[in-house]
């Protein structure tokens, strides 16, 4: 089996925390290493929270580079209060050891880019660290085979202002810098898709009744969560943003899209949205496969039989 190289870009969260386990619980990826960036929170919390879930599922192998601490231009604003205190929905994971955050992931992103072939990132978080390392190096950027975003809202409402995405709205200047430069395929799962994946009260009770220590912990984390979408939209359960777009890049028949050529707004009311030119006015080359379809049940079904696979006769009648 050929095993897909990737780089994680992230700032868990916990649905990135979702998507992490997702990725290190499949055989087919070959996670060279895991970047984080301030967005959700602290870039250093989020490096934090990345050793947390990588020494929960025993693979502290991998190794963690803390990026950028704030967007390009704007101040940094967090999301602790769709989060928690410890970014991972006050479950307070087990500490890992500090020393094995290592400094400057947008060296590590370029210095892989340059030694290995066929190198894709999941970007999971606001674009910061992706930016930086194009602008230092757009020639060895461009390499990468791909890059699968978790970001924007083409034409459903944003989730932090009418129509901006946390992700794209949190540093607008690098999504477009990304978008306006970018070479390789990008494909933006936003949320005209990942606000179609929500995790339902029977999921999170399935995690109670599996009682292992990734099941806890999704079970922990996601009450912050799901209070959280009480509170504020009046719904129970919780949209899985991250764990989506890392289920698309294992599996891309789980969306479809279209191609079309993509700015993001950077300044006022509609900053952070990603304006995609589906019919083709401006006549420009596409950058980006914009995702609007997806087959949440399919994504459901691949997120148990990777994570809980061996309790597969307890939960397929539920999925």
């Amino acid at each position: 089996m050929i095993r897909k190289k990737v780089i994680i870009d992230c700032d868990p969260g916990i649905d990135d925390a979702f998507a992490l386990i997702l990725a290190l619980k499949c055989e087919e990826l070959d996670i060279l290493g895991i970047t984080t960036v301030g967005g959700n929170i602290q870039a250093i919390t989020s490096a934090k929270n990345a050793l947390k879930i990588l020494k929960l599922m025993g693979r502290l192998d991998i190794p963690v580079y803390m990026g950028a601490e704030g967007p390009l231009k704007r101040k940094l604003v967090t999301a602790k209060e769709v989060h928690g205190k410890d970014g991972l929905g006050n479950a307070f994971l087990e500490e890992a050891e500090e020393s094995l955050i290592l400094e400057n992931a947008t060296d590590f992103i370029l210095s892989t880019l340059r030694e290995q072939e066929d190198v894709s990132i999941v970007a999971l978080a606001p674009l910061t660290n992706l930016a930086i390392a194009m602008n230092k190096d757009m020639d060895t950027f461009n390499k990468v085979k791909e890059v699968v975003c978790m970001g924007g809202a083409f034409k459903v409402p944003g989730n932090c202002s009418p129509v901006g995405e946390f992700n794209f709205w949190a540093d607008p200047h690098a999504a477009q810098y990304v978008l306006e430069n970018i070479k390789s395929p990008f494909t933006m799962v936003g949320l005209d898709v990942t606000s179609k994946v929500k995790l339902t009260p029977i999921h999170r009770e399935l995690f109670r009744h599996f009682n292992t220590p990734i099941s806890k912990f999704l079970f922990d984390s996601s009450r912050f969560y799901f209070d959280f979408y009480w509170d504020k939209k009046r719904t129970i359960g919780c949209l899985l943003h991250d764990a989506l777009a890392m289920a698309y890049f294992i599996d891309n028949t789980l969306c479809q899209g279209f191609d079309s050529y993509v700015e993001v707004v950077t300044e006022g009311i509609a900053m952070g949205k990603p304006i995609a030119d589906e019919e083709n006015f401006y006549n420009k080359s596409s950058n980006c496969l914009v995702l609007n379809e997806v087959n949440a049940d399919k994504f459901f079904k691949l997120f148990f039989n990777k994570v809980f696979g061996e309790f597969r006769k307890d939960y397929e009648k539920f999925l």
